[in-house]
């Protein structure tokens, strides 16, 4: 089933694949990351866990659609130590979303927005725009993630007063 993320809605085919890995070089994680990213995962984490006889590792959690689950396993098992993973039904609520331009010092900038029944209740400026602006103009990062949310702030956020 396919969803338009400008409304709010169930995915309810969504599949959590997970794997404990312990010994498997860390500085393979982004790679691993970006590969199953670019074939389509919702959402890849890496998380820091302790294994049996207090061995450190690392958890990878997938969230995917079930039709991506094959190519998802088969670039999890060839490029990952693992030799097993766990699969968790589950169901995603996702806000409705939008991009907002809003004009800064630096030109046009992108706001991703959260609807919640009809609210917004999230906004964010994108990173790469911002992360490009501020090496770009060497300032902080910071500095444009403020600048941009202000002007958000200031056209589309309305006051308490």
């Amino acid at each position: 089933m396919t969803f338009d993320h400008a409304d709010e809605h169930l995915d309810d085919q969504m599949i959590m694949i997970q794997a404990n890995i312990d010994d498997m070089n860390p500085e393979h994680c982004t790679y691993v990351m970006d590969l199953l990213f670019e074939q389509g995962a919702n959402d890849v984490i890496w998380i820091p866990i302790i294994m049996k006889k207090g061995r450190p590792g690392l958890q990878l959690q997938v969230l995917t659609d079930h039709a991506l689950l094959e190519k998802l396993e088969t670039i999890i098992f060839r490029e990952t130590t693992t030799l097993g993973l766990r699969y968790f039904a589950t169901t995603v609520h996702r806000l409705a979303r939008a991009f907002v331009k809003v004009q800064t010092q630096w030109g046009e900038m992108t706001v991703k927005t959260g609807y919640h029944a009809g609210e917004l209740v999230q906004y964010a400026p994108e990173f790469k725009e911002c992360e490009q602006v501020a090496k770009l103009q060497q300032i902080p990062l910071k500095q444009v993630y403020d600048e941009v949310r202000l002007q958000f702030t200031l056209i589309h956020v309305p006051s308490d007063t």
